[in-house]
């Protein structure tokens, strides 16, 4: 049973955990930017981990459902709307035939997921449903009918107003940079950047001479480009690249690029790999915390 899509908004990409395996071939991972909120939108519905949802940025779609099922918009705090009337953030609801969803914008952070009962149904490329391209004018997106509770919700914090700070490890060529210059300085997100990555604005980091020949490179590469400002490459970032890499974001805090928008200010934080393994470890016994709870509330 179809949802139209009546306006898709800035950017809205139906995606699962994107495609790992196919980074060999030159593919990037793709998949959701915020996976937190990806799977939490998902366990809030009572759906398995890798269900379809779409993920939206900045100003979200208005669709039209054919369809009775239960859904959710989890992330960032978009303003929703069924048929004018206001949905509570993080909170399940109900659409049915002819109901037309509306999601606005967000006053801070940047993702959100739209998410069904059962998730949506798209075709799979490369062992992934991630789409390609982002959703257009007209377009439908199929689901079963869905059960589920409506009301069901999970508060979260809406993040502080001040810098973002993404804690890292050393780049493969840290040691061409002044420690200072990268870790005692907030850069600025720039309008320019987007799922591939993350563009800071600022003072320029001094580097020493030469060049690099490309080497692999992942979610997560803090890269240095030929003026000095720094690149944090996101989900849909390239498999390889020449510029050197300062430093490296730690898994644990992967999500909090896909939740930064233009004009946030970002600073950086040197740790051990002990404590990234540790915070990576915290991350998941969170997950499970709340897993626990959603299956017995």
């Amino acid at each position: 049973m179809p949802i139209t899509i009546l306006d898709p908004g800035l950017h809205s990409l139906p995606v699962d955990f994107g495609r790992p395996s196919a980074r060999a071939l030159g593919v990037p991972l793709g998949g959701a930017a915020d996976r937190r909120a990806f799977r939490l939108c998902n366990l809030l519905l009572g759906n398995g981990p890798t269900a379809v949802a779409v993920e939206v940025a900045l100003k979200g779609p208005t669709l039209r459902a054919d369809v009775d099922t239960v859904a959710v918009v989890f992330g960032a705090p978009f303003e929703v709307t069924v048929d004018g009337r206001a949905v509570s953030p993080n909170t399940t609801f109900r659409l049915t035939p002819g109901n037309t969803l509306r999601i606005g914008g967000a006053p801070t952070a940047c993702r959100a997921y739209l998410g069904v009962a059962g998730g949506f149904e798209v075709a799979d490329v490369l062992g992934s449903r991630s789409a390609l391209e982002p959703l257009k004018p007209g377009e439908v997106l199929n689901c079963e009918w869905g059960a589920g509770r409506v009301g069901r919700g999970l508060s979260i914090p809406s993040g502080n107003r001040g810098p973002t700070t993404l804690r890292v490890l050393p780049g493969p060529q840290s040691d061409w940079f002044p420690a200072g210059d990268f870790f005692d300085r907030t850069f600025t997100v720039a309008p320019a950047s987007n799922r591939m990555g993350v563009r800071l604005l600022g003072e320029p980091i001094a580097k020493r001479p030469g060049e690099l020949a490309s080497e692999p490179v992942a979610p997560g590469a803090v890269q240095v480009t030929n003026d000095g400002l720094p690149v944090v490459l996101g989900v849909d970032g390239q498999t390889v690249g020449g510029y050197p890499k300062v430093a490296h974001v730690i898994r644990a805090d992967l999500d909090l690029l896909g939740q930064l928008r233009p004009g946030d200010g970002v600073r950086f934080a040197s740790v051990s790999v002990d404590e990234a393994d540790a915070a990576a470890d915290d991350r998941a016994r969170e997950f499970r915390l709340w897993r626990t709870r959603l299956s017995v509330g």
